[in-house]
């Protein structure tokens, strides 16, 4: 019997919480990760892990996804590579400071939706091709339901316009493909919710690697 290729499989925010849990999840599984973030040092840190548990050497993308150019050239590099995706996982976000509604800093909300809007749309653009060129290629947007909460207009904003993008290709993708999803996690003691919450009692939070647990057995669900 031939055995099955090896799953490509893409995570952003990579370096840190969530993303860098799912990237190690994956990896240890045996998939061969793309690992994206902007902290070299953290990706370093999730080769390392990876390869301590016996899985393949990941690919480190240090990059921003305000990058537009760099993301054309890794979704080049990915086709000449494998010429597919079969799973990408969205983790990255920008978490700007909170403020009333009135007093937002242009600079914040502009990189909030630089980088949680128009970084989505830029990622749907570059991969859509890569997702639908694997047999069952599928994209999770990691949501978060703080839009509307006092305080949090640019991260707010920026997420719930990024996720009401994400579901509209959701539903164009549902008969053609690739499979489009949302996974809302629960609190965990991330880095960007430290800087929503920083007084906040950590030990009462869920590790990311149970979360990252949750989201791969959705999959499999899902799948199944």
């Amino acid at each position: 019997m031939t055995a099955a290729p090896q799953r490509i499989s893409l995570v952003t925010g990579a370096s840190r919480g969530l993303g860098f849990a799912t990237a190690l999840a994956l990896g240890t599984r045996g998939d061969q990760v793309v690992a994206l973030a902007r902290t070299v040092g953290g990706l370093e840190e999730l080769a390392d892990a990876i390869e301590a548990a016996g899985g393949p050497t990941p690919t480190l993308v240090p990059l921003s996804l305000d990058d537009d150019g760099g993301l054309q050239r890794l979704g080049l590099a990915i086709h000449q590579r494998w010429g597919r995706l079969d799973l990408v996982v969205h983790a990255a976000a920008h978490a700007a400071p909170l403020a009333p509604a009135p007093h937002l800093a242009d600079k914040d909300f502009d990189t909030s939706v630089e980088i949680n809007l128009r970084g989505t749309r830029r990622l749907i653009a570059m991969l859509h091709p890569l997702l639908v060129a694997a047999p069952a290629g599928r994209f999770v947007y990691v949501a978060d339901d703080r839009a509307g909460r006092p305080f949090y207009g640019a991260y707010g904003a920026s997420k719930a316009a990024a996720e009401s993008l994400v579901r509209s290709w959701a539903a164009e993708s549902a008969r053609i493909g690739p499979e489009v999803l949302t996974f809302a996690p629960s609190p965990m003691p991330t880095a960007l919710r430290a800087r929503f919450y920083p007084g906040e009692d950590r030990s009462t939070l869920t590790p990311c690697a149970e979360e990252a647990a949750r989201l791969l057995a959705r999959l499999e669900t899902v799948a199944a």
